[in-house]
């Protein structure tokens, strides 16, 4: 697919850049969303290339595409009944130029190389914009917790720190979780990391339990951050999430913790979804309930309705879009959202996106929204809460103390509204008012340029 440019800029910047993506889809055949996530960063740099000719001149573009390391390796384990499986692990250290890689690990059956780097390629933007001094990366196995035992997740997980513990550590590599990778896959690759260093080294992974170096609001920060997000493109538009009605995908931490800060800020959430279907609560998400069916009994959405009674609908199947709303707040995975699924929610009135889940919403979805003059809030900016108070955690661990949730939700709010301020301003300044994604794309990038030319040729 051929860049198409966000703004105007000399065809030797532009012919530069399509040469940078060729390059990409030569050198990464099979990765389809690393190449996704490549082309629309690359549609906003041209005004800046234009506008730093240094940058440029330092290759910056074809360095910043490169990871600086990708670790591929094996996990083998054995499930209770004996049999050996043997599943794959990755960490790719995207850049390091701003700070310790940072990123989640992933545990689910569709993780492959290519999903791996699309990731860590957006962590880096995302890292670099709450200003926190982090680097990029991201990691995971194709390996699926879901419907094994904890005695196999235990298993599973400390196989594959063994291997990966030789590749990180608190000034040089920092995971935490992402999907497939709560509390307890967290818990189960410390002890390992403990017992193979020999290092209580509490900064070597965020989203920690609290009583052994975790973070008050880790829990929650995803959620919270695209909440208070989505309040401030609203508050430019003179409005407030009072009273909104909300269509939230997903039913995991994302989702739950979205829901818990747009019902404590007045709005109405009627739906959530899983691989299965979806269910309509026009009475709203009853949050306690979807805690206990998701959080203790590992439920489904469909468990949700059958407990909520005649409220709450399930739909099997179909697109939780179809769902009239007035703002819509993707949590699940990538690509969920497509162009057909945004030209419903444009018909029916929606007035912003927000981006909970790392790229839900396919470019052609995106075009639809920004056409409409829909406020779109993109995963780098709108979903960093999450790194961010991972980034509180290693804080707090070197320092060795432990913040209020208070506290924390208080730096969280003023991380997030700068990070939206960040986006907002630069857009304009690049004469792109409104553009979320070319205020991200640009702001990420000049901060990681930035510090790449100023430490030379590494």
């Amino acid at each position: 697919m051929p860049l198409s440019p966000r703004l105007e800029a000399p065809s030797e910047v532009l012919a530069a850049l399509e040469e940078s993506y060729e390059r990409v889809l030569r050198r990464d055949p099979g990765e389809p969303e690393f190449h996704q996530a490549v082309h629309e960063v690359l549609e906003s740099l041209p005004p800046v290339l234009a506008a730093r000719p240094e940058l440029a001149a330092a290759r910056l573009v074809e360095r910043v595409i490169e990871p600086e390391r990708q670790i591929v390796f094996r996990v083998p384990w054995q499930d209770d009944t004996g049999a050996i499986h043997v599943n794959r692990g990755f960490r790719v250290e995207f850049n390091s130029a701003l700070g310790p890689y940072k990123g989640g690990l992933r545990f689910h059956p569709t993780v492959n190389l290519g999903v791996v780097k699309f990731l860590g390629f957006e962590q880096i933007f995302k890292n670099a914009l709450t200003g926190l001094g982090i680097g990029g990366g991201k990691g995971g196995s194709d390996f699926d917790p879901h419907g094994r035992s904890d005695d196999e997740v235990m298993r599973f997980c400390q196989s594959f720190m063994t291997e990966l513990q030789r590749h990180i550590g608190d000034h040089t590599d920092v995971p935490a979780g992402d999907i497939g990778v709560g509390a307890r896959e967290i818990g189960f690759m410390f002890g390992q990391y403990r017992r193979v260093t020999n290092r209580w080294e509490a900064g070597v992974l965020t989203g920690k339990g609290l009583p052994w170096g975790g973070s008050a609001g880790r829990t929650e920060a995803t959620g919270y951050g695209n909440v208070m997000f989505t309040a401030e493109m609203l508050k430019r538009r003179g409005e407030d999430l009072d009273g909104q009605q909300i269509v939230v995908s997903g039913s995991g931490n994302v989702a739950i913790y979205t829901i818990e800060k747009a019902q404590a800020l007045g709005a109405n959430v009627v739906t959530v979804s899983d691989s299965g279907g979806y269910v309509v609560d026009e009475k709203g998400i009853d949050l306690e309930l979807l805690k206990k069916v998701k959080e203790i009994d590992r439920g489904r959405v469909s468990d949700y309705a059958e407990l909520r009674g005649v409220s709450a609908r399930y739909v099997p199947g179909g697109s939780v879009w179809d769902v009239p709303a007035d703002i819509a707040l993707p949590s699940a995975t990538q690509n969920e959202l497509d162009e057909a699924a945004a030209l419903v929610l444009v018909r029916n009135g929606v007035k912003a996106v927000s981006e909970g889940a790392n790229m839900p919403a396919t470019p052609g979805a995106v075009h639809v929204f920004q056409d409409a003059g829909v406020a779109f809030g993109p995963g780098k900016a709108a979903n960093a809460g999450g790194v961010a108070v991972s980034a509180l955690e290693m804080r707090q661990n070197a320092g060795r103390e432990s913040w209020a949730f208070e506290r924390v939700e208080a730096e969280l709010s003023t991380i997030m509204t700068t990070i939206h301020d960040t986006c907002f301003e630069t857009a304009e300044r690049y004469g792109a008012p409104g553009d979320y994604v070319t205020g991200a794309n640009i702001a990420g990038f000049e901060r990681v340029a930035g510090a790449m030319l100023a430490q030379g040729l590494v």
